[in-house]
């Protein structure tokens, strides 16, 4: 008689639509795809973005959480009253059109849900916020030379390497799986978060006063996002590797809950 084997803690992770030739494929950097797997100890499933979007109740019943992970793509500023978006700017509709319910149905549930860089302001307009396209081009916040534009031409480690400041403030569900206090992260965006949705909270913050990490007030279970790139070499940084760990015991309580 086989043994059985105990199912994985199964984490569902959005992709980007990306064109590759002249057709369409669905794409998951694979940094956030070994975070989720080395760190937070869950089997990532890859969840395609359609052109129908597929149906939210059916992926939430076969995961134990979701993940959205950051893309080069904007959030499209139709959907949160944004001015039109600049000619090249990046966009991936198709995403828009899952991850937004998605999000929602996933606080609602109190299912563990981890948001990084695009995935965090996708959290914010999901519930009402709205996005700088160009955080960069606004007074006082910092320019690329500073971190907070991506340059693709910059090698992965310069790219990813620690860029700025970021404070956490005190009695935050982040202060509680890093501490309260500063510490440096790397910066890879052009968006970031311009009005904050009503339901969320501040739990961190870089000096120029962007908005570096949010949660949901009252959430019923772990929701975070975070601007900056944890999953870059998660396991080699304290600090990073704490949010996928933090992630990871609340896979395994939710999958407890559940049963």
């Amino acid at each position: 008689m086989t043994r059985s084997k105990k199912r994985p803690l199964i984490v569902g992770v959005p992709c980007d639509l990306k064109i590759i030739g002249d057709l369409p494929f669905h794409a998951v950097g694979e940094k956030y795809i070994d975070a989720v797997r080395d760190v937070s100890g869950a089997l990532p499933l890859l969840i395609p973005v359609t052109r129908e979007p597929l149906d939210v109740a059916q992926i939430l019943g076969v995961v134990d959480g979701i993940f959205l992970p950051g893309s080069p793509s904007n959030v499209a500023p139709e959907i949160y009253g944004g001015p039109p978006a600049r000619a090249g700017t990046a966009a991936d509709p198709q995403r828009d059109a899952l991850t937004l319910p998605l999000i929602r149905a996933t606080v609602a549930m109190g299912m563990p849900l981890l948001a990084v860089c695009r995935g965090m302001q996708e959290l914010n307009v999901a519930f009402g916020g709205t996005l700088h396209p160009f955080v960069h081009e606004l007074p006082g916040r910092h320019n690329h030379l500073d971190g907070h534009l991506e340059s693709p031409a910059a090698e992965p480690d310069r790219r990813y390497a620690l860029a700025h400041d970021v404070t956490v403030r005190a009695q935050t569900s982040l202060a509680a799986i890093v501490g309260a206090g500063t510490f440096k992260v790397n910066s890879v965006h052009n968006q970031g978060i311009d009005r904050l949705a009503e339901t969320l909270q501040v739990e961190a913050v870089a000096p120029d006063g962007a908005i570096e990490a949010v949660s949901i007030d009252g959430a019923p279970g772990f929701t975070l996002g975070v601007q900056w790139h944890p999953e870059w070499r998660a396991g080699e940084n304290p600090v990073y590797a704490a949010i996928f760990q933090a992630f990871g015991k609340a896979l395994q309580a939710w999958n407890k809950h559940k049963k």
